[in-house]
Order: C-alpha cells, then sequence, then structure tokens
C-alpha cells in the first residue's frame, strides 16, 4: 500500500515561478503539505502569507532546510541552483529545480552526482512538457497524421522591450539569464523529446534592450539524429508573433498560434483544482492539412488538455512510491549542453 504520509514541502523564491508555477500545483495535489515558503522580498512575504495562510514564510533558505522537508523547490534564479541544490540534497530531501536546470553543464553534472551519492530523487521543471499544444503534436506524431516529418519549427516570443528590476535582466549569460536560458531551455528540451538526439547546425543570438548583459533574441538550428531538423525562435522583442508550432511532414503539416492557456489562466488567480483548467477553446485550435488542397484540407485539430498538474503527480510518485521522476536531470544536462554549443556556435 502507497504511503499517504503528505509530502512536507518548501519553495525557496516567490517570484513569479514559485508564487504561479509551484506553489498552486503543491497546494492542489492532496498528497502535499506546503509547509514552508523562503522569500527575503518584504512584498513577497506578504503576497506568500496572503495565499497560503497555513505555511511559514521565512526570510532565508538556511531557514528552510532547517524544517527538514520531504521536498525542497528552487524557484529560484539560475545562478544560486547548485549552492541551494546540494544544501537540499545535503538535507535529506527531494528536490525539484526550476529551468534552467544550472548555470552551466558542469555544476548540473555535479547536482546529479550528488542526489545519486544521497539517493534522493532529483528532478528539473520542465512543465512545458504539459503544454496542451506540445501534447497534440506529440499524439500526431504518435498517430503518423502529418507523414515523416522533416522540419519543426518551435516559437516563443513576447513584447517586453524594456529592462525591470528583475534576474532575468540583470544577470549576465555566463551565470544562466538570457533568452536561450529561459525560454530556450523549454524548446529545446521539447524538441530533444519529439525528435531525439541533436547537434547544434547554427545559432544566433542577439542582445537587443539598451543596457542588457544577456540574449534577448535567438534562433537554434538543431539537427536530430532522426534527420529531422528544429528551428527554435525566441524573443523578447516581438510586436507580432509567429505560430507556435508548425510541424511538416511528407504528408500533412500542422499549424498552432498562441501559447497554452495555463499560464495566463494561472497569473489570473484560477486554481488547477478548477473544472476546466488547460482546457483551449476552439478558436486556439491549431489545423492540420495541406494549404489550398481538396484532398486533404485544412481542418481544426482539439488541442490537448494541459497537465502542468501532473509534474507534481509524477513527484509525489517518485518520493513515495519509489516510481521515477518526471523529468530526468540528465535530459536537462542535454539541453545544458546544446544552449552551451549554441552560445559558442554564435560567439556569444
Amino acid at each position: 500500500m502507497a504511503d499517504q504520509t503528505p509530502i512536507r514541502a518548501g519553495i525557496i523564491g516567490y517570484g513569479l515561478s514559485g508564487r504561479i508555477f509551484h506553489s498552486p500545483f503543491i497546494a492542489a495535489n492532496p498528497r502535499f503539505s506546503l509547509e514552508v515558503i523562503s522569500t527575503s522580498h518584504a512584498g513577497r512575504q506578504t503576497v506568500a502569507k496572503s495565499q497560503h495562510p497555513d505555511a511559514e514564510i521565512v526570510g532565508s533558505p538556511v531557514e528552510l532546510l532547517a524544517r527538514k522537508l520531504d521536498l525542497v523547490v528552487l524557484a529560484s534564479p539560475a545562478h544560486v541552483h547548485l549552492e541551494q541544490g546540494l544544501a537540499a540534497i545535503a538535507s535529506g530531501a527531494a528536490v525539484v529545480i526550476d529551468k534552467p536546470f544550472a548555470a552551466t553543464t558542469e555544476e548540473g553534472e555535479q547536482l546529479i552526482a550528488a542526489a545519486e551519492a544521497a539517493g534522493v530523487p532529483l528532478a528539473v521543471f520542465q512543465n512545458r512538457r504539459w503544454d496542451g499544444d506540445f501534447l497534440t503534436v506529440r499524439r500526431l506524431l504518435a498517430e503518423g497524421a502529418l507523414g515523416t516529418v522533416h522540419r519543426f519549427e518551435s516559437t516563443f516570443e513576447r513584447w517586453s522591450p524594456g529592462l525591470r528590476d528583475r534576474w532575468q535582466d540583470t544577470t549576465t549569460s555566463a551565470q544562466g539569464a538570457g533568452i536561450t536560458y529561459d525560454l530556450g531551455s523549454h524548446l529545446i528540451d521539447q524538441a530533444l523529446q519529439l525528435f531525439g538526439p541533436a547537434t547544434v547546425a547554427h545559432a544566433e543570438l542577439s542582445v537587443l534592450r539598451t543596457g542588457g548583459v544577456s540574449d534577448d533574441e535567438a534562433f537554434i538550428s538543431l539537427l536530430h539524429q532522426s534527420g529531422v531538423r528544429s528551428h527554435l525562435t525566441l524573443s523578447r522583442f516581438a510586436a507580432q508573433n509567429a505560430p507556435r508550432f508548425r510541424v511538416l511532414g511528407s504528408a500533412s503539416a500542422y499549424t498552432v498560434y498562441g501559447l497554452d492557456g495555463q499560464e495566463p489562466a494561472l497569473n489570473a488567480g484560477v486554481s488547477p483544482a478548477e473544472e476546466g483548467f488547460g482546457v483551449e477553446p476552439a478558436e486556439k485550435w491549431g489545423v492540420i492539412g495541406i494549404a489550398g488542397s481538396s484532398d486533404v484540407p485544412l481542418v481544426p485539430v482539439p488541442t490537448e488538455r494541459g497537465e502542468y498538474a501532473a509534474f507534481y503527480a509524477g513527484m509525489a510518485a517518485a518520493i513515495r512510491d519509489g516510481e521515477p521522476v518526471p523529468v530526468e536531470p540528465r535530459d536537462s544536462l542535454e539541453t545544458l549542453r546544446i544552449i552551451q554549443r549554441a552560445q559558442e556556435f554564435a560567439g556569444a
């Protein structure tokens, strides 16, 4: 019989990631008990207490780790993941580390080795494996609906032309900041999940914002061992957006616009426990078919339901039931290798 004792969890960091992507799913899953949140920011302490009144709010990771938790989540900047991750592992807790996993592959290898030596589960929060549009692409590939795929285009663009007082805008690429580490960690991971191992065929990285210290825009071309080419485009400086996915095959193609709706729903205060969470409306569905063809006309494809909650369900199974972690850290290590190779290729 599975151990039903609540998993005592703590979160280090309560910026966007801790507030939106981690705490709602831990709070909504009955297998967890959110015990402690650590943030040194007075305003975020107030928000954390209002959103999770039963959790203890502390000012430092040291105070959090002293609570002897079952799970520690690092929702903190990449440049502190090594120090905080090693300390969390040493405390005996299972550990979830937000992407980017670490600032370098060497740091990622240290974290993996420490977790293996301590015998504790370690996972990386690659939540966009559970985006509804990505799950739809995965289903179409499994069904063979597109024939033999030769090109995968994945674009994640935003309009954020001004620098802000946040770690993503004030730390360097060498410290794990920049669009390639941030959104690129998702797009590279998704491409590898769909089409397997790859090498960097070409890369362009650009700093566009005045005073910027890390890349704001990037293009990465991957050549997979399977023969597929992935074209990955990232930008914080895009006033209009390209398709989120365009997948070209020998029999058909699939195109979808817009971003998965789970993040904006969470930002609006919607609980992941609410009915309909993760369901995309018909007007946001992509299309499959051949443009201008009467034999294979363009038709809407219902988007699979987004399931970010599946990550923490998987973590509960790993901690209590001995199942594999939902995201193997060596997958994220390979993503880091590709990011570093793209930086070398682009001369960043």
